[in-house]
Order: structure tokens, then C-alpha cells, then sequence
């Protein structure tokens, strides 16, 4: 099974009365989702399952991937790594999966991944970390395939 681990691309601040879950992408998110988007694409397998979580930003980042997706509420803002991987299927599922969500819980479960602790790792925005196995169903066979940010994407 590969996990591949999507922060949502920069953010607008909340405008007053608007919730955390409104917050829209700033224009050089827009830019850092569609590049980012475009190498995922090129990258994962046909039978790749997207998993966003509902907050419009996510949904926003998740868009220019070009891919139907399913909206999990289990990765909003606020969830603990344990969520993350659960709503994954981790270690068990058979095809890839890719999810688009938050700060600080996709560093938390990418540490608890690596380590097997809840450490407050940084996953920058519009970065992806990309996890497989080299036996599936086998958590002890981990590793670290790709580690990529938007900036890096070659245009």
C-alpha cells in the first residue's frame, strides 16, 4: 500500500464571521494546488483513492488533481493522526491512497508512520509525503518513497 499525504496549499486568513472550514485559497495557493496537482497526476496509479477532508481549502487543493474524490469528515481540521490512517485503511488496503488534509495531524501521522510517535512534524503547504511498503499489509516494510513540495515542480 502506498499513503501519500497532501497538506491543502496556502490559505486565506478567516474574514470575520466566516469559520475555519469557509477559508478559501489564496491565489499562489490556486498556483501551488494546480502544480502539485499536476505532478500527483502524472504520479499516482488510475486506482488511487483520494480522501479530502470537507473544509473548502482542501477541497480547493484536491481540484486541479483531476480526480473524483471523497470528502472525509474524519480529516477536518482537529483529527488525530490515529484518524488519518484509519479513514486510510492503513496498513491493510489494497489499492494507494491520497489525502489532502491539515497542520499539525498530517505531520503527526507521518512521525507516527516513521517513528511510531506523535511527533509535531512540519508538512508545508501544498507539500506531499509519499509512504509505500515493500510488502503490502507489512507496517514493519515502510519507507519513505518521495518527499515533494510545489516549489520543486518542474513547470
Amino acid at each position: 500500500m502506498d499513503l501519500i499525504l497532501w497538506r491543502h496549499a496556502e490559505a486565506e486568513d478567516a474574514a470575520a464571521g466566516q469559520t475555519d472550514l469557509e477559508r478559501a485559497l489564496t491565489v499562489k495557493g490556486q498556483k501551488q494546488a494546480r502544480r502539485m496537482g499536476q505532478w500527483l497526476a502524472s504520479q499516482l496509479p488510475d486506482s488511487c483513492r483520494v480522501l479530502v477532508s470537507p473544509a473548502l481549502r482542501t477541497l480547493q487543493t484536491a481540484e486541479p488533481l483531476g480526480r473524483k474524490f471523497k470528502i472525509h469528515p474524519d480529516l477536518a481540521p482537529g483529527a488525530d493522526p490515529e484518524d488519518i490512517l484509519r479513514a486510510a485503511n492503513w496498513p491493510g488496503a489494497k489499492e494507494s491512497v491520497l489525502v489532502i488534509g491539515h497542520q499539525p495531524t498530517l505531520g503527526q501521522a507521518a512521525a507516527l508512520l516513521m517513528t511510531g510517535e506523535e511527533l509535531d512534524w512540519d508538512i508545508r503547504k501544498a507539500s506531499a509525503w509519499w509512504f509505500a511498503q515493500r510488502d503490502p499489509g507489512d507496517p514493519g516494510s515502510l519507507y519513505l518513497k518521495a518527499v515533494m513540495a510545489a516549489d520543486l515542480v518542474v513547470k
